[in-house]
């Protein structure tokens, strides 16, 4: 790929934009695939010995995290890694990020729709991210719906309010933890690599869980949902808005150890947005057995009972035609995609009316959090997983785990999912497109009305 050119058009898989001096080409970004979190990788190998799974007759996995809040212990890398997650960097402005939290509660219906269709479906793209999910079977059928629902905790503790992300909140902690649980993988794939040189490739893929790996995932969740996933839907954040919350995804960054000066500016955070695509969007097979797994965790679940057909429509409608495609998404037919388009112009009106009255936002915030707290964490009713994850180390990786499409066509899938009794998510967006369309008529008739009576003053 040859050098771009400040204010190059540049179009892949269909997301279009500009070239700037801040964007970087994938040679300048290439050394991040051989750099990682080196201070939580010698933690763990300090600490596993104190950790009671690691006796033989502990079968629970271990919780490194709740060893190395407790411990007062003289490794230097102990030391500094709680340094580091209890010192406060001095861009922290508490109150910017208190602000940064509310954004996805005030645009929460859009925000969850992008963050589970573009930021975590979509970035199955990258191909070579794909090889490390893949090793863990994770996003294997048996255990997908699960591992949806522990990422969308991790989210919703980062934004559930300003003590949850300060030091000893659970923001805080599921953040922490999960940088522990990717350096646990990153160490056992590379051990397994040792022993099999043919089971994962470092040369190719990079070490696993790589700085631009967890860049990647970074931006997916903050700058593509600011500049891709929001305004698919109608959503433009305000520049104040923007600034917000990219400042909580900065420190959601530092405290995962993940490099993070590049996310200092909108303009910053958005070239190197771009740039990942560019870099690491290049869809594989493996990328497409992942990307329809999570389709199919969700396809016919509570509480929406949605159906394969008004997912895939999300997933098109989000990601694109092209990178869809790429991803062996199937194609949505047209009444599903007007469904979409009616959600989007739903999403679009009560994000204008929330602006419109203030005290609104405020009571939206408290039902859209109470309403995510039974569907992702509490309530088994509607499909939560009925605890709090503490992302501990469950799917060990090992010389034959892979992950595979589940069993049945594409088309006993469909039939499946067509079963439910009740397909809510459709139902609501078939009402809007209703009352939609019967608004566009009768305003149509008006204004056919108010031309016919000028004209007719005009002809007397």
């Amino acid at each position: 790929m040859g050098a771009r050119t400040n204010g190059e058009p540049v179009n892949w898989y269909g997301f279009k934009f500009s070239w700037t001096p801040y964007h970087q080409m994938p040679d300048k970004l290439s050394h991040y695939l051989y750099t990682f979190d080196h201070l939580s990788a010698k933690v763990l190998d300090t600490l596993d010995p104190l950790c009671p799974s690691s006796r033989k007759d502990n079968p629970h996995p271990k919780d490194t995290f709740s060893i190395l809040k407790g411990c007062d212990h003289e490794d230097p890398h102990v030391r500094q890694l709680l340094q580091d997650i209890y010192t406060i960097p001095s861009w922290v402005d508490w109150e910017q990020i208190e602000r940064g939290q509310r954004v996805l509660w005030r645009y929460a219906l859009p925000s969850i729709t992008c963050l589970i269709y573009m930021s975590l479906l979509g970035g199955m793209s990258s191909s070579r991210t794909v090889e490390t999910l893949d090793r863990t079977g994770s996003f294997g059928c048996p255990s997908v719906r699960r591992r949806i629902l522990e990422t969308a905790q991790h989210a919703l503790t980062v934004h559930k309010n300003l003590e949850s992300i300060q030091p000893g909140g659970e923001g805080w902690e599921s953040s922490i933890r999960v940088r522990l649980l990717h350096s646990s993988v990153r160490r056992r794939i590379m051990q397994l690599a040792k022993e099999d040189p043919e089971y994962y490739n470092i040369d190719k893929y990079g070490i696993p869980i790589n700085d631009l790996d967890c860049m990647g995932t970074i931006s997916l969740y903050s700058s593509c949902m600011i500049w891709l996933g929001l305004p698919q839907q109608g959503i433009y954040l305000s520049e104040s808005e923007t600034e917000d919350y990219l400042a909580l995804w900065r420190y959601v960054a530092y405290l995962m150890g993940v490099p993070h000066d590049w996310m200092k500016t909108p303009q910053e955070s958005r070239a190197m947005m771009e740039s990942l695509l560019i870099s690491e969007y290049k869809p594989s097979g493996k990328s497409s057995t992942l990307a329809n797994n999570i389709l199919h965790g969700i396809e016919g679940q509570p509480p929406m009972y949605a159906s394969r057909q008004f997912l895939s429509a999300q997933a098109w409608w989000l990601n694109g035609s092209e990178l869809s495609q790429a991803l062996g998404i199937v194609k949505p037919s047209l009444y599903y995609t007007a469904l979409m388009a009616s959600q989007c112009l739903y999403f679009r009106i009560l994000s204008s009316v929330i602006a419109a009255i203030p005290f609104l936002e405020s009571i939206t915030t408290n039902f859209s959090k109470k309403l995510c707290q039974d569907i992702f964490i509490q309530n088994k009713n509607l499909g939560a997983l009925g605890y709090k994850s503490k992302f501990t180390f469950k799917w060990i990786p090992n010389l034959i785990r892979t992950t595979t499409l589940p069993g049945g066509s594409n088309d006993d899938r469909e039939k499946h999912s067509a079963g439910f009794n009740s397909h809510l998510l459709e139902r609501v967006a078939l009402l809007n497109l209703l009352f939609m369309s019967s608004v566009g008529i009768y305003l149509g008739y008006l204004c056919l009305g108010a031309i016919h009576c000028i004209s007719s003053l005009y002809l007397v």
